[in-house]
């Protein structure tokens, strides 16, 4: 039997990143988890639950996939990638939290509707309807990939993009179905 390789430097920095992001995903969850109480004490609808256990998986599994592969499959550092997929993260980051500073108590990682809420129309909202779909979809292949972890980034990538489709799909149906435009949702 193979001898496991050694920790580097390199990876344990990379780790240490990849529990930073997990800490800030404790955190949202935290936040979304108060703000769904408030919005169903508001009367607000609650729907495509279904999706949910596959978005955490795509979530949970990308933070430990990421450094797994890095680690067993020995994968280089390569400073000008690295650092790339760093300006993509903090680009991603930045759009995320306007998002959740935009949405306020309304935003979520569920599908809420509050039936008759105005539409969000401000901050990122003025140019797309979908702003944190949309960085989550860079955020997710650009983690894995600071340390090439480029397997993790495929896969985790592609099964993101479909479980967002699924979201948006959902989410709009439901905006739809309930005569609102509110936008309270964001993983």
């Amino acid at each position: 039997m193979a001898a496991l390789p050694p920790v580097t430097a390199d990876l344990a920095r990379f780790a240490a990143l990849v529990a930073a992001v997990a800490l800030t995903r404790f955190a949202e969850l935290a936040r979304a988890g108060r703000n769904r109480r408030r919005l169903l004490a508001r009367g607000a609808i609650e729907v495509g639950s279904g999706h949910w256990p596959a978005m955490v998986a795509v979530h949970a599994g990308v933070l430990v996939a990421a450094p797994l592969e890095v680690w067993l499959a020995r994968r280089p550092l390569f400073p000008v990638l690295a650092g790339t997929m760093l300006v993509v993260l903090a680009v991603t980051f930045t759009v995320r939290y306007w998002v959740i500073t935009t949405l306020g108590e309304r935003w979520t990682t569920r599908i809420l509707v509050v039936p008759g809420a105005p539409r969000i129309t401000r901050g990122p909202y003025r140019w797309t309807h979908h702003p944190n779909y949309l960085a989550v979809a860079f955020e997710v292949p650009a983690l894995p990939l600071v340390h090439s972890a480029w397997i993790t980034a495929l896969v985790f990538g592609l099964a993101n993009l479909v479980v967002l489709a699924v979201r948006i799909h959902s989410e709009d149906q439901a905006l739809e179905r309930f005569g609102s435009e509110e936008r309270n949702v964001r993983s």
